[in-house]
């Protein structure tokens, strides 16, 4: 395989977010990942959004890019053998498996341990004690839906961005590649339970926000679209766009002035105040009075003359756009950008699909690669890796242990 994980080869039984995720981010770095799916596909496999032309899912299809696919139905006690024999195969980069189906017996410990003393094996649990919870009913727990927006406590806003299965995901898959790096040294397996909730927990807990709350003995209030403990805030332009312009460092605040063409304004607002605003903690406190300057030279103007002006003066700004407006009119979102290729996704088509966003100073990126059909790598993966004649599959077939979905 392509990439520094090549070595490797991983066995993912998941669904959702966070263990897909962490094997399409182990896949892009070259590792085998192999998903096991039951036939008729998992609980995601029909998740909106879903393809309008088809009804295939373009969220199962974007997480699972890359990888190679075992149809196995592992309700049966053959199907669990298979994909018991798959995960301890011989080889020094196998005796990987990455999965969020927590507490299954047949995927116990000492189960597989059985089979090979140096497994690995991370499983992705909701809390540390083994039970449910989703990114959805976590992120409300920590606090944050209380302080996005406007609302506070009595109308908590809820983000639609997944962040903490994202934050899991990325730290399974450091995690698998961790333990693999302690086997080399040591030639011993382990086993790791990362909980959502402890992925979330620590991260807020990280950014201060816990200590907020247990030292200074307040909970933060919301603010709006206005960056916390600086000066962050969205403007109308002209021409009816919207951006949103960060001042959080003093070279950036020293841009938005000079550009906006308000220093004597500033000035005279430092001398009424009492306050330096070159200070973060006071552009937050006052970010009213700032805004009250900034705002008619941002409204007099049209979306690319401030782009124009801001880039050339290098102000910290982001225009507000749709995913359509993003695809029409930013190359960050394009196959201008090296990390985009256009990939013909069964099922779906010619997609624009992203590979890792990992870039190398030789500029050795692997492009993306569709994701798998469900069984499309069965007899590969049966008579390649655990070495079953023809006659062997072809029976696995017949009985329905293994099955293959006809490509649309």
């Amino acid at each position: 395989m392509f990439g520094p994980l090549g070595h490797l080869r991983v066995v993912e039984g998941s669904a959702f977010v966070a263990a897909p995720l962490a094997g399409l981010t182990l896949a892009q770095a070259g590792a085998d990942v192999i998903r096991f799916d039951p036939p008729g596909g998992g609980l995601d496999y029909r998740r909106w959004p879903l393809a309008a032309a088809s009804g295939r899912s373009l969220f199962w299809t974007g997480l699972n890019k890359g990888k190679r696919s075992l149809c196995v139905d592992i309700r049966r006690p053959e199907g669990r053998e298979i994909v018991q024999t798959l995960i301890a195969a011989p080889g020094d980069g196998g005796g990987l498996l990455l999965t969020n189906f927590a507490g299954l017996p047949w995927l116990a410990d000492d189960v597989l341990q059985a089979r090979r003393v140096d497994v690995i094996k991370v499983e992705i649990t909701g809390n540390h004690d083994g039970s449910n919870a989703v990114d959805y009913t976590i992120n409300p727990a920590v606090g944050l839906p209380a302080m996005t927006g406007s609302g506070g406590r009595e109308a908590p806003t809820n983000h639609v961005l997944p962040a903490w299965d994202v934050a899991c995901g990325l730290s399974a898959a450091f995690g698998l590649v961790s333990a693999t790096i302690e086997r080399m040294r040591t030639g011993q397996g382990k086993s790791i339970r990362l909980a959502l909730s402890d992925v979330a927990f620590a991260t807020v807990g990280h950014l201060g926000i816990l200590a907020e709350a247990s030292v200074n003995g307040v909970d933060r209030g919301p603010s709006g679209n206005d960056l916390y403990g600086a000066f962050g805030r969205d403007f109308p332009t002209a021409d009816g766009e919207r951006v949103m312009i960060v001042a959080l460092t003093s070279k950036q605040w020293k841009a938005l002035v000079e550009v906006c063409g308000i220093a004597q304004a500033v000035q005279d607002l430092e001398a009424q105040l009492g306050v330096s605003l070159r200070d973060e903690g006071a552009r937050y406190i006052h970010r009213d009075a700032i805004a009250g300057l900034v705002a008619p030279w941002i409204a007099a103007r049209n979306l690319p003359d401030v782009a124009s002006a801001f880039d050339a003066a290098g102000v910290s700004w982001g225009p507000y756009q749709t995913v359509r407006q993003a695809l029409e009119r930013d190359p960050r979102a394009s196959v201008a950008n090296p990390m985009f290729a256009m990939v013909d996704q069964p099922g779906v088509g010619p997609v624009l699909a992203a590979g890792s966003p990992f870039a190398t100073t030789d500029g050795d990126r692997a492009p993306p690669r569709p994701a798998p059909i469900l069984g499309a790598d069965n007899d590969a993966i049966l008579g390649d890796l655990l070495g079953l004649p023809s006659g062997a599959i072809g029976k696995l077939y017949e009985t329905g242990i293994v099955a293959r979905e006809e490509a649309d």
